[in-house]
């Protein structure tokens, strides 16, 4: 079974869209237009159209295209701002509204047209986004799935509580956590393939590998394939394996 995914985008439209270049020269050379791309989440904040790629998922999806896309922890904090401006994410560290330069909920805003969102009133940057914001961008944040899992593979944004079956994980795990998941080297029974946290580069870890590259910090997006737990990195000049470290 082969299954594409593509690691955090943060609002990178021009990278998402090479990264599905990648993926048609990929079906090319193994003539399979079929298998699935997965999107690891984080679909917004920091980068400059994160408008821009959730209306190009949601195209791509209602034109029938093979894609999944999963819930990140920065599409909640969209969706929970616009739900309530004074809402607070309580994995969140600190009280950073999500707007701050340092979230980069302010280039989302940004890029539905709310300029200056950390130098405003609160109250005025959330009543202009509640109505420059479409519904069905909202809704499509708001209804993604947590994870996608085949017999081999477990996709998920940030990673899971080891030891807990996947049908009982908090959704606060699922698109937050680091500690109790990065240091654990157990078998998870499948492979955890995750984003969240940024790495120079994607890496195999054995029982998981991370996906995250940095896009959003302006560092390359990862796209991979899998073919059951064997996997590669897709670049220009095709597949360059992402072996685990044993």
């Amino acid at each position: 079974m082969r299954i594409y995914a593509i690691g955090d985008i943060h609002g990178q439209l021009q990278m998402l869209q090479q990264a599905h270049a990648l993926i048609a020269a990929d079906r090319q050379d193994y003539s399979d237009q079929t298998a699935p791309v997965v999107h690891l989440g984080d679909y917004t904040d920091r980068g400059p159209d994160s408008a821009g790629v959730v209306q190009a998922l949601i195209d791509g999806i209602d034109a029938g295209l093979p894609w999944l896309a999963i819930k990140g922890n920065h599409d909640r904090l969209f969706t929970g701002f616009l739900g309530d401006a004074q809402w607070q994410d309580p994995y969140l560290a600190g009280r950073l509204a999500w707007f701050d330069p340092r979230l980069g909920g302010d280039k989302t805003l940004a890029s539905y047209g709310v300029q200056g969102a950390g130098n405003r009133p609160i109250a005025d940057v959330h009543r202009e986004a509640i109505s420059t914001v479409p519904s069905a961008h909202r809704e499509f944040l708001e209804r993604l799935p947590l994870y996608h899992q085949t017999p081999e593979l477990l996709f998920v944004h940030a990673g899971i509580r080891p030891g807990i079956p996947i049908e009982q994980q908090d959704e606060e795990d699922l698109i937050w956590i680091r500690d109790g998941f990065l240091e654990d080297d157990t078998d998870h029974g499948t492979l955890v393939v995750h984003g969240h946290t940024a790495l120079d580069q994607a890496t195999h870890f054995g029982n998981r590998v991370d996906l995250d590259s940095g896009a959003g910090y302006f560092r390359p997006l990862t796209v991979a394939v899998f073919e059951e737990r064997s996997s590669w990195i897709l670049t220009d000049a095709g597949r360059v394996p992402l072996s685990s470290p044993d």
